[in-house]
Order: structure tokens, then sequence, then C-alpha cells
């Protein structure tokens, strides 16, 4: 137990715990007994439950206001969860308390500068989803996984009826519908006529047996069937257990029904993507200023890098949520085709900049609205239009930039008066 010398600091008694796979250090900082000390003691406790019930206990003994770790990969969350119900608990960014030159890098010194950063405010909080939020994250990211792996599957039958030298996609969109599956299903049966597989269709497809029959025409064999029948069957598999997590989510997420249906209103975000930002973000924007610090957190904005007055080419987001970011993309790509503010927003950006920058410079809008949605439960989105950025154009200052334009391309003075081109002088390049 040792006192140290005091400085500057927020708070008064904190605690900074270094966490590992099997034990975790802590540093306990509180006033000492001499004026203008600090009384630190440095434990290590077992990283199994009943130790860290004892370390709750301790901690609520010596009156500790604020608890610190660092975000060590997922070893963090059993500490954050025991204690978070007694304790205020920060998780801090490695970024934030990253070991500095001159000093000793051991488990119990980063526990003991956990303390010190934490005590005079020199890291802010990540942003750590309450209890109901979390479950609701779990279900979602799961279910997010499980439909990933049933495209996989998806693909893979494609893979397999290419290998057969079955064209089926080149003529349904959708190999795993009505009649893709009833002919799939069929093959794997030991049926190889092509005519009679192309009566199988069903509905529109029936106007196109003759085009089913020629790409139905290959070398399907009984190898191709033992494989295509387990893949349709772990296909059929996977399909169970996504609509039974959705079922759970929609009970799950009941409480923030309001808020679904709020974003439920935005161009490209339908209900299941709306529950997953709801489970990413949760609904208290409280925890962030503003819509910047959303879209920062997000890493849905450019950062900039500059070291000796130059900046490198390019202007990376960083790493952000990838969950987040893989329901942002897939809102984005929903919202570029249409008659919308957000579709007028991508074409206008991908003409100039490309399409992958447009797609981010979207779904940077649509995390706006979300957030401007969410600070106000009354509040409900209303599209701009497609015309917003036309209607507000100045036509004379655009005028003279097309003309501009003509100018530099043909090498001719343009002469405008009220807006129109009314007279085109001799090439004066020479």
């Amino acid at each position: 137990m040792d006192e140290v010398e005091e400085h500057e600091r927020l708070f008064e008694r904190v605690a900074g715990i270094d966490i590992a796979k099997s034990e975790v250090k802590v540093c306990v900082r509180v006033p000492g007994s001499r004026v203008g000390y600090r009384r630190q003691e440095v434990r290590t406790f077992p990283a199994v439950t009943a130790e860290l019930l004892a370390l709750g206990d301790w901690l609520r003994i010596e009156q500790v206001q604020l608890v610190v770790m660092e975000a060590t990969g997922t070893y963090w969350k059993p500490v954050f969860y025991a204690l978070e119900d007694d304790f205020e608990c920060w998780l801090l960014n490695a970024k934030q308390v990253k070991h500095l030159p001159g000093r000793p890098k051991t488990d119990r010194e980063d526990a003991i500068w956990l303390a010190k950063v934490a005590e005079r405010g020199m890291a802010r909080p990540s942003f750590v989803p309450p209890k109901p939020i979390r479950h609701l994250r779990d279900l979602t990211r799961y279910r997010r996984s499980l439909t990933q792996e049933r495209t996989r599957e998806k693909q893979r039958v494609q893979g397999v009826l290419e290998d057969a030298q079955v064209k089926l996609s080149s003529v349904i969109s959708d190999i795993h519908g009505a009649s893709g599956r009833a002919m799939l299903e069929a093959m794997i049966a030991g049926q190889r006529n092509p005519r009679e597989l192309a009566q199988l269709a069903r509905g529109s497809m029936r106007g196109k047996k003759d085009v089913l029959i020629e790409a139905l025409r290959g070398h399907f064999s009984d190898h191709h069937a033992f494989i295509c029948r387990m893949m349709l069957d772990n296909i059929d598999r996977l399909s169970v257990q996504i609509d039974a997590l959705t079922r759970q989510i929609e009970q799950a997420i009941a409480p923030y029904q309001p808020q679904v249906e709020q974003l439920d209103e935005v161009t490209g975000i339908g209900p299941i993507a709306a529950q997953d930002i709801v489970a990413e973000i949760g609904v208290d924007m409280s925890r962030f200023a503003t819509a910047s610090h959303l879209v920062s957190w997000a890493r849905f904005c450019p950062q900039t890098t500059q070291s000796g007055g130059k900046q490198p080419r390019g202007g990376a987001t960083g790493k952000g949520n990838p969950w987040l970011g893989a329901a942002l993309g897939e809102i984005a790509s929903s919202a570029r085709r249409t008659p919308t503010f957000l579709g007028a927003r991508y074409r206008r950006l991908a003409r100039r900049r490309g399409a992958k920058r447009a797609l981010v410079a979207t779904a940077h809008s649509v995390l706006i609205i979300i957030w401007h949605l969410l600070s106000d439960p009354e509040a409900h989105y209303q599209d701009l239009g497609p015309d917003h950025y036309d209607s507000r154009i100045n036509t004379d200052r655009k005028t003279r930039q097309l003309a501009r334009h003509l100018e530099a391309l043909t090498g001719q003075k343009i002469t405008i008066e009220d807006g129109k081109i009314t007279a085109i002088g001799p090439d004066y390049s020479t």
C-alpha cells in the first residue's frame, strides 16, 4: 500500500482494472491520510464469478466512484457486467490509454495507469449499450450471421449446377424460388428429362419453357444430386433458425417498437434493418452529443491525418462497427435507385466520386436522419424529394459554369445575356 503526491483530478475514488483471460489486476486510488497525497493499492483477482463478487465487495468498502477498464478482446465483458449495476463503469479505448515510452509495461503498472487516466479525466468512455439492447444485439447479430451463411449455401448450390452445366440461373433470377426449388427437388429425385423438368415451372416462368429446356440440358448426375441434397437441407435448417430468431427479436424489441416504426419511414429502411439499427446504437441518443458524434463513432466520416504538412492520399474512415456498417450499406443500396432525396444524393455523388464513395456518403446521411428521429419521439421522416438539389441551383451561375466548360471544349468565346447564349465568337485559342 503506497501513498503518492496528489495531482489535479476529477474523481476522488477510482479503480483501474487491467484484464487478462484468467485474472485481473485492480488498482484502487483514494484520498490518503495526509493532505495532498493519494493512497493506492493493487490486488489480483482470478477471473471467476466468486472472485469478481469479492472484487465488488472490496470496491464498495473503498467507496469507489468510478471503475475503468480497457477493452481487451471479449474478456472485459464478464468484469464489466458484474460491476455495472453497483458502480459507474467506463470501458476505455486502447488508443486513449496506450503504453507510453519510458513507463514500465506490466499488468500492475497498466492497472495503475488506468486509474490515473480516469481520475484526471484524460479519457472518455466507449459506448456500451444497456442490458436489454445487448440482448437484442446478440439476437440480431446471430440472425445476420445465419442469413449470410444461408446465402453462401445458396451460392454453393449455384456452383454445383454450373459444374453440371445446368444454366438454370440464366433463366430464373432466384433458383430457390417456387419454380427453381421444384426443379431442383425433381433432379435430386432422379428426373433428368429437360422437358419434364420444364413442366414444373410456375407462374410467369411457364412462358419460358423453351428456354428452360435448353438451360436444363446438362450432365447432372447422382454425385451432384447427393451434394445438392445436403445443401438444400442445410438451407432449410438455416431458414427455420432464422425464422425462430426473428420471432424472438420481435418479442425483445417490443419496448422499442415506436422507434422501429419511426425508422421504418426512412427510404431504404425496412423492419429488419430498423431492428438491426436499434440493436447496434440503442434508442438513447444522449450518448451522442450531436449527429456528427454518431457518424464519427460509426466511422462514416473521412478522417484527416496530416504530418509534416502532408496529407496521405485517400480519405479512409477507419474501422467502425461492422454490423452497423453492413446494415447501413444495405439501406444505401436499397435507396440509391428510388425517386427520393437519398436516391438523388447517391446519383449526384456517384457521377463525380464513384459508386463506393457515394454509398458511404448516402449512409452518412441516413445516420444523421436516424439520430434526429431517435432524438425526438414525436419526429417523423419527411422526404425532401428527388428535386431537392435541382430546386436550389442558381441557374445563372450554372449557365456561366457550363459556358466556361463549352469554351474550354470548343475554343470559342461564349456570350451570355439574360441567362441565354446570344453569340458564339470565332476561335480565339490561337
